[in-house]
């Protein structure tokens, strides 16, 4: 009998979920990128400059000496006994190693952990939270999990019973949350940005999109909200999170608070508060809303993508329901261990008084400082280009510009069945080797266009990033002008 599984064949929620970050530019560059190293004389550019995700090691950012090396020691004990070791390590993470290995079962990073993480290293990162929001936090609210990513799909698999079940999402949004919703049934339900107001969320926003969900029949279970913003990069007002919390409250929906980007932060006018912090000095106890916070190690100043380590705190779920949120959680057995150990690093770095924290303050105020001013030539440069709007970058790594296209664009696009922004992005790649992901890719208000750009490329890299955009763009306005 021949294979029976073809496209017709498998999960159709498969088919329907997608993920721009990854999608078809970025396949489109990698296939230029081998073209590229075969045969170099082929393009006009010698190496693709990848401004698609917030990758930042891939990208030459440097890791934080600290934690490397608490992770180097953690993974192989041995030399902690070895007399070179002193020399090579500093004693604060020979120290700290020490403290984690003996929160270890048996000392080993090579075993499974307590399918909620490590206690030892819950305890830490429950006593940093209280620290940072200045309210308690239990240990055993905080589940560990390979990124933020796996986190999401757990409660969406919690909160989505069917299709009828809608989870309420900002557009533009990260496609983690659609992808997500999608493969687990649900409804996306948008609410828009205002991009006018710097990509303000207006309650009477959220209101307005939850009774059209109701009238078709759409039980909304949550709000997701993406602080700061993923791909629009602003930070939201204290007074603004206040409205929010109030309105998760009033209308019983869970509030995902993607707290990923709180060390991004790079307007001195504004400031991080987590959600809990901000419902908490409310008033609001875990008897009063239901809130799920989400943070990873990929991102911050530290970017350690590839070690996989997040973690979600749960508060105001009844015990019965957290019964089912561990049994998700142990399906998966754990999260692994390196990934616990550095969120637990992340959160509680050197201090003052610690042998390493001249050189750790040093380290992440370099990285912080120099994404700042990437975000400022790259907004400033987009800004310059006609018909392009970028709106400031406040936080996270990304900027997400509108651009104004021609009609003779969009009807080029449309010729060869392509979203307009789409077809702008592919022709950027195919003439300057940068990659840009499309808005569509993300949601935007419909008969707009936009595309995200990572400020992540090294530093000495970013004038050739304009350069090369702005001749392109000069170049594709005149091709099309109307």
């Amino acid at each position: 009998m021949a294979p029976q599984v073809t496209v017709d064949s498998i999960n159709p929620k498969v088919i329907e979920c997608q993920y721009a970050v990854r999608g078809e530019i970025v396949i489109l560059a990698q296939k230029l990128q081998q073209e590229i190293q075969a045969k170099p004389e082929a393009y006009p550019f010698q190496e693709i400059l990848y401004c698609n995700i917030g990758n930042p090691q891939s990208l030459g950012q440097k890791s934080i000496t600290f934690f490397r090396e608490v992770l180097a020691l953690c993974d192989h004990p041995a030399i902690l006994a070895k007399s070179e070791t002193q020399a090579l390590f500093s004693a604060d993470s020979i120290e700290r190693a020490r403290k984690i290995l003996d929160q270890i079962p048996g000392r080993a990073t090579g075993a499974y952990s307590h399918s909620q993480g490590i206690k030892g290293l819950r305890d830490t990162i429950a006593a940093a939270i209280e620290a940072r929001d200045g309210f308690p936090a239990d240990p055993n609210d905080i589940f560990m999990t390979d990124g933020a990513s796996p986190a999401v799909h757990m409660m969406m698999q919690l909160l989505i019973r069917s299709e009828k079940d809608g989870i309420l999402c900002p557009i533009p949004q990260y496609p983690l949350y659609s992808a997500s919703i999608a493969l687990h049934g649900g409804t996306l339900v948008p609410y828009y940005l205002d991009e006018a107001t710097g990509w303000g969320l207006e309650v009477s926003e959220l209101k307005k999109q939850l009774q059209e969900a109701k009238s078709n029949g759409i039980t909304v279970r949550a709000l997701v909200v993406i602080n700061p913003g993923n791909p629009t990069g602003q930070v939201l007002a204290e007074e603004n999170q206040k409205a929010i919390v109030e309105f998760c409250k009033e209308e019983g929906l869970v509030l995902l608070a993607d707290e990923v980007y709180q060390e991004n932060v790079y307007v001195p006018e504004k400031k991080f508060h987590s959600f809990k912090k901000v419902a908490r000095s409310m008033g609001y106890s875990e008897k009063d809303i239901h809130l799920v916070s989400f943070q990873s190690v990929s991102k911050g100043y530290y970017g350690e993508c590839g070690k996989r380590g997040g973690y979600m705190e749960v508060t105001g779920f009844g015990a019965d329901v957290r019964e089912h949120i561990y049994k998700l959680a142990s399906v998966n057995l754990c999260s692994n261990i390196t990934g616990q150990i550095l969120a637990s690093l992340v959160m509680s770095p050197p201090k003052v008084g610690d042998k390493s924290y001249e050189s750790y303050i040093a380290e992440r105020d370099g990285i912080l400082s120099s994404l700042a001013r990437r975000a400022k030539t790259l907004e400033d440069a987009f800004n310059k280009l006609e018909g392009i709007t970028c709106n400031k970058a406040e936080g996270a790594m990304y900027l997400f510009p509108r651009i104004n296209l021609p009609k003779k664009a969009i009807k080029a696009a449309e010729e060869v069945k392509t979203a307009p922004d789409l077809f702008y992005c592919r022709r950027l790649l195919n003439e300057t080797g940068i990659v840009f992901v499309p808005g569509s890719g993300f949601g935007q208000v419909p008969g707009t266009w936009h595309f995200r750009c990572t400020i992540l490329p090294q530093e000495e890299k970013i004038p050739a990033i304009v350069t090369r955009l702005t001749d392109f763009h000069k170049r594709f306005m005149d091709e099309f002008r109307d």
